[in-house]
């Protein structure tokens, strides 16, 4: 088993690389893309764009929960090695996302066109152009539902080289549509929303291109099976139980803001959530690399490796957030100068917030993945998503008692922390995953191994006057005090003879 296990540990490691050298051409491009969009569309139509996309996006969760079904049906599969029944699962997959898009196209051209026309807070002249926003949304969710199974089968083999490069490909696309934007005279918000679609068509049709190459299951006729839409189609059900409650708690509060507060609210949360978008693509890298083994390995039978995973992720998942948002907590102000201009009122502080917010949802991910591995999903689901449905009833009720417009994000922190130990209860018992050890192996090294830079960061920026050089001081010191202290106090002797090793062979 040693010998499969540094396997394993290898490919992790290789495909991490691919990921991050993928994110990093990814967030030079993103930085400059989002720059020119905010300053061609104005804090108005970005506004607008934000809260009338969000309702879309809030159907974006379909997606999220029928592509993790589908991932870890395919993924099964492939470590049963049953090449008929693979080909069975991807055509049933696509099966269900046709479906998944009708239903999408029903419930946009009612319930969201109504929503649109008597519950958004809107300026009047501008409602032409969030029809157009609303239809296009669609429209690219669409793409991206029947694209699910072809970006799924490319992560269960593995083949992360070939999603960092259709990934940069989609961001110089999307580089191309912030110019054409930046230099078109006739409505910005309309053009952009219509190349964005674009965009989906051409990246997204890429991975299918690139799926059906190289893998057999995917070519041909779609060829479903009765037994297995009905079987993925309650796994992906309970799944999304769990899910919904995410949509609710963010694209839900959005809107709550929007009947609040208004569409300046909405573009100072659009800003603090496109910081997050950068951040959880860094985090998602190492998931993306991640998962696959953890779900191979616990269905595979070796559930102590899994388990092991499980721990490894958590705190892999807490450093790089932690590294990241460091300068934002302290220089959200001189960081979202730099990066765009004038910035919407309380950009600054829903960015802290949201990063904030993520790092505690995220963190404990590995476990949902676990679970997933485990299959037997609905006790789960339910209990974690009764905790955290209560974000929005809370948040809904302390808007009308007159609360700030951060007050939401209070919430979802206090409730998510009850979430994180609701869903450790609840791994443990479904798959003997040992609490003990996650607290041993997990929390205590991610948390003290963050203290140094910390205590180091924090203070230096009480001491040190407002700059963008503070900023680019405090971001280097917390990357070296965060990495001492990982090296320190949060890497097991495994983990650091793996590196070293690997260090030297380079």
């Amino acid at each position: 088993m040693e010998p499969q296990i540094s396997a394993n540990s290898r490919r992790i490691a290789r495909n991490t690389v691919y990921l991050y050298l993928r994110m990093l051409v990814m967030l030079v491009i993103g930085l400059v893309t989002y720059r020119i969009i905010i300053r061609s569309l104005g804090v108005t139509d970005y506004g607008v764009y934000s809260a009338v996309g969000g309702v879309v996006t809030m159907f974006m969760l379909v997606m999220n929960t029928v592509s993790s079904a589908i991932q870890r049906y395919i993924t099964v599969g492939l470590g049963k090695g049953d090449e008929d029944a693979l080909r069975t699962t991807v055509g049933t997959s696509l099966v269900i996302m046709a479906g998944f898009s009708l239903l999408i196209v029903v419930l946009t051209e009612t319930l969201g066109l109504w929503y649109l026309n008597t519950k958004m807070v809107l300026p009047p002249e501008r409602m032409g152009a969030a029809g157009v926003v609303l239809q296009t949304s669609m429209l690219v969710l669409i793409v991206n539902l029947l694209s699910i199974p072809y970006t799924a089968t490319i992560n269960a083999h593995e083949h992360m080289d070939a999603y960092a490069y259709i990934s940069i490909l989609e961001a110089v696309l999307k580089l191309a549509v912030a110019a054409g934007v930046w230099f078109s005279s006739a409505d910005k918000l309309v053009v952009y929303a219509w190349l964005l679609f674009a965009v989906a068509v051409l990246s997204r049709g890429a991975y299918a291109v690139y799926a059906m190459s190289r893998f057999k299951e995917c070519r041909g006729l779609p060829r479903a099976s009765g037994a297995l839409v009905k079987e993925m189609g309650a796994f992906a059900g309970w799944n999304f139980i769990g899910s919904g409650t995410y949509m609710i708690n963010t694209q839900g509060v959005n809107q709550l803001m929007n009947h609040f507060f208004g569409v300046g609210a909405n573009a100072a949360r659009g800003v603090a959530d496109k910081v997050e978008q950068v951040v959880r693509q860094f985090a998602t890298n190492i998931a993306l690399a991640l998962n696959p083994q953890l779900t191979k390995s616990y269905v595979g039978g070796s559930r102590e490796y899994a388990f092991d995973l499980v721990c490894k992720g958590s705190k892999y998942y807490f450093w790089i957030l932690w590294v990241l948002a460091i300068p934002f907590f302290t220089d959200a102000e001189s960081i979202l100068g730099l990066w765009i201009g004038p910035t919407p009122t309380e950009a600054a502080l829903f960015t802290r917030l949201t990063l904030l917010c993520f790092l505690i949802d995220f963190t404990p991910g590995t476990m949902n993945v676990l679970e997933q591995a485990n299959g037997k999903i609905r006790n789960y689901y339910l209990v974690t998503s009764a905790v955290a449905v209560l974000v929005f009833p809370i948040t809904y009720a302390a808007y009308r008692l007159g609360a700030p417009s951060w007050a939401g994000y209070a919430v979802f922190i206090g409730i998510y922390i009850l979430k994180a130990a609701a869903m450790l209860a609840m791994v443990h018992r479904d798959t003997g995953f040992p609490v003990g050890a996650y607290f041993r192996k997990a929390v205590l090294p991610m948390m003290v191994a963050v203290l140094p830079s910390a205590l180091v960061v924090f203070p230096l920026c009480r001491v040190l006057p407002a700059a963008w050089w503070r900023f680019l001081l405090t971001a280097a010191v917390g990357v070296v005090t965060s990495g001492l202290g990982v090296w320190l106090y949060g890497l097991t002797e495994g983990e650091k003879s793996f590196i070293l090793s690997k260090l030297k062979r380079k």
